[in-house]
């Protein structure tokens, strides 16, 4: 570790950039209308940019992962921010939709690049005993996008959607230049690729995987559509709305800085396992909870801070069984989490005509069990 500077110095400009990163990826759903009016598309044309940003991501942030994992993490770093902020500005600047589209698409890349880099990077630098609450700073970035960045997003974004992109490309160059300034020359263990291949072939890793999946599945098939659920507590307010929002972002940001410190403390299964079985709870009983508007807001509390237990500890797992497949397994688990929340927001969709979108929240519930379940079996393996 550099000697000259504090950790939490080191960690900030990580946590920037998955600021930018969380902000980026989240944010175009939101201006799906002014998107495909300026670009004289349909808003389902528009909405292909979100899909086509999270299959780049997913498809590209392990395959990125492996092939950096043996330089440099400053190094890996600073090429992703160049390739995200270059895609963020030919996204401000594409002229029509296929030229925004592609421009989505490297953007994704380096987004999938940085989050691999990013929370290896953290893991490195960071002593064992606080490895957890150096990771929960990193994850703090893309918990602070989504309880501030997004709405702050959304505003800029009801001017002109291209400022948003200009915003995300400046925070791009923040980031580069803390990385450039404040971290040292990180160098990962030194295996061949083969060797950093090999976690592949244990299960174990696959059922990890399969949680972190499960985990973001479970939340984002309520979360999705979490506007016509509350419906009752905020009578179509979005000032109502905006409130519960920052209510789960805020539970979000507390339960990620506690999931930090709990894993560095306790063995990181049994976080996994207490915020999974808490967030099923509190999902199961959502019903109950989205008719009025104070008790949606401290509800939401309490479901932000549970559901967000268990992503750094997921972490810290994969970290501790393989360390020099870091970057590989992290590039994955973020994989999985964007695999996550398309299949939960999909699922959603689809239940929507069977359940009224108050009563997604008792699927939620389930998904997340499940979750818990494959948890509990994999915390079995040696």
């Amino acid at each position: 570790m550099d000697k000259q500077k504090p950790l939490f110095a080191q960690l900030l400009p990580l946590a920037t950039a998955l600021f930018a990163v969380g902000t980026d990826g989240f944010i175009i759903a939101g201006l799906l209308p002014q998107i495909a009016a300026d670009l004289q598309v349909g808003l389902a044309a528009a909405g292909q940019l979100v899909t086509g940003f999270a299959l780049a991501f997913a498809v590209s942030a392990p395959v990125l992962g492996a092939l950096t994992s043996g330089l440099d993490r400053r190094k890996a770093l600073l090429l992703a921010l160049a390739v995200f902020t270059v895609g963020n500005i030919a996204t401000a600047l594409g002229p029509d939709y296929l030229t925004v589209l592609l421009a989505r698409v490297l953007t994704a890349v380096g987004a999938g690049l940085i989050g691999a880099a990013a929370f290896s990077a953290a893991a490195a630098i960071a002593p064992p005993e606080r490895r957890g609450r150096a990771l929960a700073v990193v994850m703090g970035g893309l918990t602070l996008a989504i309880a501030f960045g997004l709405p702050a997003g959304t505003l800029i974004g009801g001017a002109d959607w291209r400022l948003t992109l200009w915003a995300v490309a400046g925070l791009g160059v923040l980031a580069a230049l803390g990385v450039a300034r404040s971290l040292p020359p990180i160098a990962l263990p030194a295996d061949r690729l083969r060797a950093r291949l090999a976690p592949l072939r244990e299960p174990w890793v696959f059922g990890l995987l399969a949680v972190t999946t499960l985990t973001l599945a479970g939340t984002h098939v309520l979360y999705t559509y979490i506007s016509p659920a509350l419906a009752g507590a905020t009578g179509g307010s979005a000032t109502a709305l905006t409130v519960v929002l920052l209510a789960w972002g805020v539970g979000n940001m507390v339960g990620n800085t506690v999931a930090g410190r709990l894993a560095d403390r306790y063995p990181p299964r049994h976080v996994v396992t207490g915020g999974l079985a808490a967030a099923a709870v509190l999902l199961a009983l959502s019903p109950l909870a989205v008719d009025d508007l104070v008790v949606a807001v401290v509800w939401a509390v309490g479901w932000g801070v549970c559901v967000s237990l268990p992503v750094v500890p997921q972490q810290s797992r994969f970290v501790e069984r393989a360390p020099s497949a870091s970057a590989l397994l992290l590039g994955l688990n973020n994989s999985a989490i964007y695999l996550g929340v398309a299949l939960g927001g999909a699922a959603g969709g689809l239940l929507q005509e069977q359940l009224t979108p108050a009563r997604l929240g008792l699927v939620a519930a389930a998904v997340t069990g499940v979750g818990l379940l494959v948890n509990l079996g994999a915390a079995r393996k040696p």
